[in-house]
């Protein structure tokens, strides 16, 4: 009976979440580097199937960074990163787009497995991520630096109680297709949609002010204390680009944006329906 009575508490606790949020607009960004960590994925997912059965309206932007390097690797073609961006020639991106593809056919089979519907939709496809070629130090190839983004074809989706799972790719003026950054994808689509939240997912508990002490979690931080701690090199490599999608997203009408460990079970729901929350959020 106690058991059935600490359920009952979490799902009370949970009541004024769920009506705050319905029909809000979440935007996740899963990374690539816990994507292929089978058990992790399906708790995930099976997150991302509640808030839609629940009321909400979650869209899910995938990487599969791991994935690519590694077919690359296997395929004997050298990788190069500049700046955490991969170079991409016109043969890395077949690469590129294969990989994706694959992982967004898991997804959208184990999310339908769970009884929701979903949707596949790919960035480059009818206008939805718009690019031109990004500018760097050295040539990166076909990498885009997003300059707009098409929400029609996602907001269908959401009408119609879909699941949109989005890869990041983008297209061009030139009609070229180009790899896009997922976090940056996922901030730009979550501005796009006036999203209410936008969740960022990977594999560390969050921001720490001390990488090498485990009491100095930040469960909250604003984005000027953000931006200072990456000016004072607290915040490093591939965090940076994490926390620059959410100041972006913040700073274009989003309203708060989180950064959670995805190997602790259901954080997702732990992070937006309890009241204290586990990983970073990052507010304006």
């Amino acid at each position: 009976m106690e058991d059935a009575i600490k359920k009952a508490d979490v799902l009370v606790e949970a009541l004024p979440y769920i009506k705050k949020f319905h029909k809000k607009t979440i935007v996740i960004k899963y990374g690539g580097s816990i994507l292929g960590e089978e058990k992790i994925r399906n708790g995930v997912l099976e997150d991302i199937v509640f808030l839609n059965f629940v009321g909400l309206r979650p869209v899910l932007v995938h990487g599969g960074g791991p994935n690519i390097s590694d077919r690359m690797r296997t395929s004997g073609k050298k990788t190069e990163f500049v700046d955490g961006m991969r170079v991409t020639d016109e043969e890395t991106l077949i690469v590129v787009e294969d990989e994706l593809k694959k992982l967004n056919d898991i997804i959208i089979e184990e999310i339908s497995s769970l009884g929701a519907k979903t949707v596949c939709l790919n960035g480059k496809d009818e206008k939805i991520i718009q690019v031109e070629k990004k500018k760097s130090k050295v040539d990166l190839g076909l990498v885009g630096h997003i300059i707009g983004i098409n929400a029609e074809p996602v907001l269908d989706a959401l009408r119609s109680d879909k699941v949109a799972v989005i890869l990041p790719m983008g297209r061009g003026e030139d009609k070229n297709a180009y790899n896009v950054n997922a976090d940056e994808a996922a901030a730009n689509i979550a501005v796009a949609l006036k999203a209410e939240k936008l969740v960022l997912l990977t594999n560390v508990k969050g921001i720490m002010r001390n990488p090498e002490d485990q009491h100095s979690f930040l469960s909250t931080i604003t984005t000027q204390e953000a931006k200072g701690l990456i000016q004072g090199k607290v915040i490093q490599q591939g965090m940076i680009p994490k926390v620059s999608a959410c100041i972006e997203a913040l700073s274009n009408g989003v309203k708060k944006t989180h950064i959670i460990d995805a190997r602790i079970p259901h954080a997702l729901l732990l992070e937006i329906f309890t009241d204290k929350g586990i990983g970073t959020e990052i507010i304006k």
